[in-house]
């Protein structure tokens, strides 16, 4: 919730830093077994693989290492540029804010949908599930709040966008809350 006296843009901009920094802790955890070689494509099952769009805004195939560490140099990028997150009193967000937020929520799922489709084994041999679990119900019921993100982003459906089968999964595990079967 919107605490009292506090705009909006900065809670928004505040959570989205705390939710890069924390998953980002949580690749580091298993980027020893997130390799080129074990992770070939960006995917978050076998019919759902993510593009990333090169310089030449041609959607290109890349493996899950590479295009997890080109969405976390972005979103880092943003993070430092004032004229996107500015950390100045006085200092206003820009208009295209709500816009780039989503981007990065978007792009922030993927990679939660990566780690919980190859990698969840490694969280759970690590005992570090409830935590990622945690993050990850508080990531959606803040997207949910503040519009970030949209249903197709989330379950999927005839948009590859989305994470698709693994919407099901979560629900069965009870990670998304009161949607439990």
């Amino acid at each position: 919730m919107l605490p009292k006296y506090v705009d909006i843009m900065e809670w928004v901009a505040v959570n989205v830093f705390d939710f890069y920094t924390n998953l980002n802790e949580f690749y580091g955890v298993i980027t020893d077994v997130c390799t080129q070689q074990s992770c070939t494509t960006m995917s978050a099952g076998p019919t759902l693989s993510y593009t990333w769009i090169n310089q030449d805004r041609k959607s290109v195939h890349l493996p899950a290492p590479t295009y997890i560490d080109y969405v976390m140099t972005w979103v880092q990028n943003l993070l430092d540029d004032e004229n996107t997150f500015p950390t100045k009193s006085g200092q206003d967000f820009p208009p295209s804010f709500p816009s780039t937020i989503k981007h990065v929520y978007r792009q922030l799922l993927r990679v939660f949908a990566h780690i919980y489709h190859a990698h969840f084994h490694h969280l759970l041999h690590l005992r570090s599930e409830p935590h990622f679990n945690s993050l990850f119900a508080h990531f959606l019921a803040f997207g949910q709040e503040y519009d970030l993100l949209e249903m197709k982003d989330v379950k999927g459906g005839s948009s590859t966008v989305g994470i698709g089968a693994l919407w099901e999964r979560w629900r069965e595990m009870g990670i998304l809350e009161g949607t439990k079967q």
